[in-house]
């Protein structure tokens, strides 16, 4: 039976953080990332959404505490397959003004520095989106090759790894195949990365499926120590990161209901929208259904 999401507590939804003391490095598609010292990041996740790539001018209230806790939790259920980037220090170590971090208070990570690996390591396990759209051209996903006659959201004999190379910002990650994961990463780390990523991803559905909910296909980034040591970063697993669909209302042969952002991707394909900045605004209701979808799936996974 799926549980009901919580009540939303009153929030003012976070576009764009600014932490006076801290310079912020890097501002992605979501996080915030700031420089701590030699050894550490703070990472804020805001309540900003892309779809194709695009930021949307409208942020999700509760979007970035859905994200930063359904991330922790993978990261602590995960830890004994791989180490990830959590450090040990506290949010008010680094931000000491009760002010100032009051807006960050559920949304923020200090991390360990890492030398980022420049793929993401995409597992699906069902047939959508880009892998569907390349099935239909080829028989096969990122070179590997699928039985005849799947239809759309159907599920794969196995789970497959099929990487991208991470694009520059406002262009679109690239598909690409494992011999260009060996180019790139070398040989022992591609394959460390494609066993983990696969490994993580079977533990993660089976857990997910007795939520009732199904891991359609993630992604997942990767770092390396100085020692040159594999780490698990940024997000896990996560209504940004992942198809996530209900079990009870899957059905092969369409783009299945989600808890994900699916929900606004298929509001914007609506439009005369050529996908490119500036996105447009998305209307009340649609951003009100879109920060219930991510709540529930935190409730379903986490409670």
């Amino acid at each position: 039976m799926e549980r009901p999401p919580p009540p939303p507590a009153p929030t003012t939804a976070l576009f764009e953080s600014r932490i006076r003391g801290l310079r912020r490095i890097h501002q992605g598609k979501v996080r915030d990332i700031y420089d701590v010292d030699a050894d550490h990041l703070l990472i804020v996740t805001t309540d900003r959404l892309s779809a194709f790539d695009v930021v949307l001018p409208d942020p999700i209230p509760h979007k970035g505490e859905v994200l930063t806790k359904v991330s922790l939790f993978w990261f602590a259920k995960t830890r004994s397959m791989i180490a990830n980037h959590l450090s040990d220090l506290r949010l008010e170590d680094v931000v000491t003004d009760p002010a100032e971090r009051a807006p960050l208070v559920g949304r923020s990570m200090v991390v360990k520095k890492l030398n980022a690996l420049p793929v993401e390591a995409v597992v699906r396990g069902y047939l959508i989106g880009s892998g569907y759209k390349d099935y239909l051209k080829t028989g096969a996903v990122c070179g590997i090759a699928l039985p005849a006659g799947l239809k759309m959201a159907d599920r794969l004999p196995e789970p497959i790894f099929t990487p991208a190379s991470k694009a520059p910002a406002g262009q679109h990650d690239e598909n690409i195949d494992f011999d260009a994961i060996v180019k790139l990463l070398g040989r022992d780390h591609a394959a460390e990365v494609r066993r983990t990523s696969l490994a993580i991803y079977r533990f993660a559905a089976e857990y997910a499926r007795s939520r009732d909910i199904i891991i359609a296909d993630t992604k997942f980034e990767f770092g390396v120590d100085r020692s040159g040591n594999l780490l698990l970063i940024d997000e896990v697993l996560t209504p940004d990161s992942s198809r996530f669909w209900p079990v009870a209302s899957y059905k092969p042969g369409g783009s299945p209901p989600s808890f994900d952002k699916q929900f606004v991707r298929d509001y914007l394909e609506s439009l005369n929208w050529d996908k490119k900045p500036p996105a447009p605004h998305l209307p009340p209701d649609v951003i009100a259904r879109t920060s219930e979808n991510y709540r529930r799936v935190a409730s379903l996974l986490t409670a």
